[in-house]
This record gives C-alpha cells, sequence and structure tokens, in this order.
C-alpha cells in the first residue's frame, strides 16, 4: 500500500492519514457482511464504520455491545483492526514487507520514523522489526496470565478466545471487551477484586503506552538510567506520577470506605492507569462525583506517549509545557530537565497540540450537547474519551444521533493519527518562507 501512495508522490503525514482511512473502510466494509453481526440481515454501515473507527484507532467507544451484537467473525475483525491501529498502519505495512523479502524503499523509512516518532531514519527497519516480535510477545503473555482466570470460567475454547482478545485490546489501549456476557457494556466490573485480571491488563496498558523508543531504551541500557534518552526519562517520570497522584485521589475520595483494602487498592490504580487511553474500567463511573470525572477527562486528554499504541496529546507534550512554564517562573531563558535544554521546536509544537486538542475537545462536545439536549459535563467527557481514543463512556454513546456519532468519529480519528500530521498533511508542498518581518513585542499574561 504504501509503494502506492508513493508514486503519487504523498508525503509521509498524507500517507499515515490514506493508510488509516483506508483499514477504516476495508473495516467497515468486512462488518456489513452478514456473518458479521448476530442480528437477522446485516449491519448497518453507520454502525459498522463507528466500530472500525473506534478498533482501528484504538478508543473502545462503542454503539453496539461487541460480545452480544458481533459474530466471532465480527470479533475476530475487530480485533485485527485493533491490532493493526495499535502497532501503526504503517509499521505493519512495512513489517509485511518484510516479512515477504521485500527492499524497504528511502520514502517507506522516512515514513515509518515518522509513524513511530523515530528521531532518525537509520536503524527504523531494524526497530520495526524489534517493535513487532515484542508487541507479539507481550500480548503473548498477557493472555497466558489472563487465562488463568478466563478458561477455568469461561471453558478452553471461549476462555482462550477471551484471553487473547483482551490481551491484544489491552495492550493497544483499545478498551473493547466481551464481558456483555455477563451484563451489556459492563467491561470489567465484576473483575475488580482480580488481581490476576486487574494487574495484568493494567500492565500491558502500561506497556503499550510508554512507546516504543522507550521499550528501546530499556532493553539496551536495563537498570543504567543515565543512559536513557531524554525523552525516555520524561516519559517514565510523567507516567509514574500520573499514576500515582490520580490513585492517590481514587482511594481517598471516589471509592467507598465499605470496600475491602485490596480492591480499593486495585480499583483506584486500575482506574488511575486507564484512562491514559485504554478505556477499560473495574468501577461505575457514573457513581464518580463531577469532580472524578473531570479528573477522568484530564487524564483523557494527556494521553499516553508518542510512538506507542496509545492516543491522546502524550505526556511529552505535558511535561514540555510544564518545564517552559517553570523556565518562566525562574526566569530562564529556556526550559531544561535532566541537565539538558528543550528546544524552542518542541514548545512551540507543545502548544499548538494543546491548543489543537482543547479546541477540539471544547468543540465537540459542546456541539453534541447543544443537538442532543444533554448535560454538558456528560457530553464533554465523551469527547474527552474520543479524542483521546479512551473509549470510558458515561453511557451516553449508543443513544447519539447520526451527527453526533459523525462528530465523535472525527474525534477518534484525529485523536489517532495526531492533530499536527493532520495539519502537516493538509499543507504538504507549501514551502517555508525565506524572508523575516521586523520583530516587536507583545505583553501577555
Amino acid at each position: 500500500m504504501t509503494k502506492v501512495l508513493e508514486r503519487v508522490h504523498f508525503s509521509s503525514a498524507q500517507i499515515i492519514i490514506a493508510g488509516f482511512a483506508t483499514v477504516i473502510l476495508l473495516g467497515a466494509a468486512l462488518l456489513t457482511l452478514p456473518f458479521a453481526s448476530r442480528v437477522p440481515g446485516s449491519a448497518n454501515f453507520a454502525d459498522a464504520l463507528f466500530t472500525a473507527t473506534s478498533a482501528v484507532c484504538v478508543t473502545g467507544l462503542v454503539v453496539q455491545d461487541t460480545a452480544l451484537y458481533w459474530s466471532e467473525f465480527g470479533q475476530a475483525v475487530i480485533l485485527i483492526l485493533i491490532q493493526i491501529g495499535g502497532m501503526g498502519v504503517v509499521t505493519v505495512a512495512v513489517a509485511i514487507a518484510m516479512i515477504s523479502g521485500k527492499k524497504i524503499s528511502l520514502m517507506q523509512r522516512s515514513t515509518m520514523q515518522e509513524a513511530i516518532s523515530a528521531h532518525h531514519v537509520g536503524g527504523v527497519v531494524r526497530l520495526t522489526g524489534f517493535i513487532v516480535r515484542g508487541s507479539l510477545l507481550i500480548e503473548l503473555v498477557g493472555a497466558m496470565l489472563l487465562a488463568i482466570v478466563f478458561v477455568p470460567e469461561f471453558g478452553v475454547g471461549q476462555g482462550v478466545w477471551y484471553s487473547v482478545f483482551h490481551s491484544i485490546s489491552a495492550f493497544c489501549n483499545a478498551g473493547f471487551d466481551l464481558m456483555g456476557v455477563r451484563a451489556p457494556y459492563s467491561s470489567l466490573v465484576a473483575y475488580a477484586g482480580n488481581p490476576v485480571v486487574s494487574l495484568t491488563i493494567a500492565g500491558l496498558i502500561v506497556v503499550g503506552g510508554i512507546g516504543f523508543l522507550t521499550w528501546e531504551d530499556i532493553r539496551t541500557n536495563g537498570l543504567h538510567l543515565r543512559a536513557y534518552r531524554l525523552q525516555s526519562k520524561v516519559i517514565l517520570c510523567v507516567t509514574f506520577a500520573l499514576i500515582v497522584l490520580p490513585a492517590a485521589y481514587f482511594y481517598a475520595f471516589e471509592l467507598s470506605d465499605a470496600l475491602p483494602v485490596g480492591e480499593r487498592v486495585l480499583s483506584a490504580l486500575f482506574q488511575s492507569i486507564t484512562p491514559r487511553t485504554a478505556g477499560f474500567n473495574t468501577i461505575d463511573l457514573t457513581a464518580l462525583s463531577e469532580v472524578g470525572q473531570m479528573v477522568l477527562v484530564m487524564l483523557m486528554l494527556i494521553g499516553g506517549s508518542p510512538g506507542s499504541t496509545a492516543g491522546g496529546m502524550k505526556t511529552t507534550t505535558l511535561a514540555v509545557l510544564l518545564f517552559s512554564a517553570a523556565a518562566v517562573f525562574s526566569r530562564r531563558e529556556e526550559p531544561r530537565c535532566f541537565g539538558r535544554r528543550i528546544e524552542g521546536d518542541a514548545l512551540r509544537n507543545a502548544a499548538a497540540i494543546l491548543l489543537l486538542y482543547l479546541s477540539m475537545f471544547l468543540l465537540g462536545g459542546l456541539t453534541i450537547s447543544a443537538m442532543e439536549d444533554l448535560p454538558v459535563v456528560d457530553c464533554l467527557f465523551e469527547a474527552a474519551s474520543a479524542i483521546g481514543t479512551v473509549g470510558l463512556t458515561l453511557g451516553l454513546t449508543p443513544g447519539l444521533g447520526g451527527p453526533s456519532r459523525a462528530i465523535l468519529i472525527a474525534l477518534m480519528f484525529f485523536g489517532r493519527v495526531g492533530g499536527l500530521t493532520l495539519i502537516f498533511a493538509a499543507l504538504a508542498g507549501k514551502r517555508p518562507c525565506a524572508s523575516k518581518l521586523p520583530r516587536e513585542k507583545i505583553t501577555v499574561g
């Protein structure tokens, strides 16, 4: 596919966007086949398109319960779409080319570099092989751990399928589940006190969300943290903080004192991890206070890390903005961390990404609220879940009308592909202006 796109001189950003869009449309077509759903006839294209978009964009928002509505074939299609979307369309395409023995062109390497947020083109093919092997190994280990619980409960055949499905869904930060067999849209609530399921799913989410380059740093340097890239250090520190601090809040203020301590700790930890950006839940989200729901919204908007299976603004975006604020407060010319200066381009990109995400999030949520006459906070929650490619819901999505679902589809696509990728694709071919205008100061704040 990338070969065809190269011949028409698409930019890397345009290839990424076209790749995701093509896989979504193919997935939607497969889900409209008569044997893809359990209902008589075929699923309507609107439901199939929403589900395919949610799967490829590893979101997890659904308009039909996955276990009850889609057949085993439909569930398999969804799982394949999740795998492609989580690892990245370009990554999968390059991996297939490598397996078939084809030579990887410079354009393909450049596109791959942008897709996984690598700093250099050199070594990107080797890194692709590492990503594919590592992903499959981690998913296999996750499935084996989940099988300890699911096989005795559901039997060998269904238990193995459920283990594989939830392992891939969790690692790819997708949030799709098959627990509708217990109760529709119930997610993992029944396993809130089960350490094997809770910790395995949470671990898969974290590993998938820290990014492929961070994996490489961990493999290469082990516990020698000083040898890590600056980006890996920032990702690990911010990820740790975004797990511990929200978990402490949920434990102290949102979960009932009547819960056993072990289940309360597991639920608090799980609920601090899953909003970035997996979409599973082990507690009833509608029972949270509005403060708790807004904490989830902030976590969903932040998302995972660059070059990972997760979406959102990314942990590094938050970190760069915080480092910049610290530089302003301390009257330093440039932001710095871990003994390094941060480039001005990183700050400009972070500010642009923040503006894009907040604008799309607010515009989408407020528009849905106005069209559906629903509470603003609830609609903003669904919008944050879509643009952060999370999948958590307060139960609004299945009942939304066509225009509102279209807004969520657009937000999911925007959140997975990336705001800057869309902008760069739209402006591809425009040459930067070499001339410079006179400077003049403007007061802010």
